[in-house]
Formats: structure tokens, C-alpha cells, sequence
């Protein structure tokens, strides 16, 4: 049983771009799809494919790499957890690694990126960091 569905899901990229896979697969919820939805827009990803099965459906990633075969995301990183939530007021809200990486956000609107979010002066509870 899984505590944290969505740290789960940025550790599985996380290791499935150390080792160089093509794709992953995460577990579904609409929570996560939201998160890679938001990763896919800012080109962290290739592609998203929800997959329904008889049991569970699930996610699969298609995860990018450069030239070299480089990971596209240098680094995941999960901000608030369950036993210690992180929220930001929208006007907290700066740009992630000089605008290089992203912060995506849950908030009364959805799942946003932290750039949406200050577009629509917004705040919310920092789900994850990406760079």
C-alpha cells in the first residue's frame, strides 16, 4: 500500500530516467494526471497515455531525453508531503531556478504550474518541483 500515490509517481520517473527507459507507468488518479498533464505542457514529457485494465488503470509516461540521451528533468523533487503540507501565497510565488524549472501547484482552480498560477494571481499547496 502506497502512503504518498504521488511521490510514488515522481520516484518512478525519477528512476525510470536514471536507467533510460523509454516509458513508465504510474498509477492513475486525477490528481496525477493533472501533474503530468502540466509536465507535458512544459515539455518534461513526450506523451501520456492512460491505459484502463480490468484491475487498475494506470498512466504511461513517455519520458524525453536530449541528444546525448540526457534526461530532460535534472530533478524531481516532492515539496509538500502528507505530514507536512507547504503552501504559498500567490505573491510568494518566484520564479523556480531563474524560470528554468517549475513549481506545479494544487489550488481552488486545479493543478497549475507556478507561472499560471501567477498569471491568475493564485496561490495554492506546492505539490513538486521540477527542473
Amino acid at each position: 500500500m502506497v502512503n504518498d500515490p504521488i511521490a510514488d509517481s515522481l520516484t518512478r520517473v525519477r528512476n525510470a530516467q536514471m536507467v533510460r527507459k523509454d516509458y513508465v507507468d504510474i498509477l492513475y488518479s486525477k490528481v496525477i494526471l493533472g501533474v503530468v498533464n502540466i509536465l507535458k505542457e512544459n515539455g518534461f514529457i513526450k506523451n501520456i497515455k492512460v491505459v484502463a485494465d480490468e484491475k487498475q488503470s494506470y498512466i504511461r509516461l513517455f519520458l524525453r531525453y536530449d541528444s546525448s540521451k540526457k534526461p530532460i528533468i535534472n530533478e524531481i523533487k516532492r515539496v509538500s508531503k502528507p505530514g507536512l503540507r507547504k503552501y504559498s501565497a500567490a505573491k510568494n510565488l518566484r520564479p523556480y531556478k531563474n524560470g528554468v524549472g517549475i513549481r506545479i501547484l494544487t489550488t481552488s482552480k486545479g493543478i497549475l504550474s507556478d507561472v499560471q498560477a501567477r498569471k491568475d494571481n493564485i496561490g495554492g499547496e506546492v505539490i513538486c518541483e521540477i527542473w
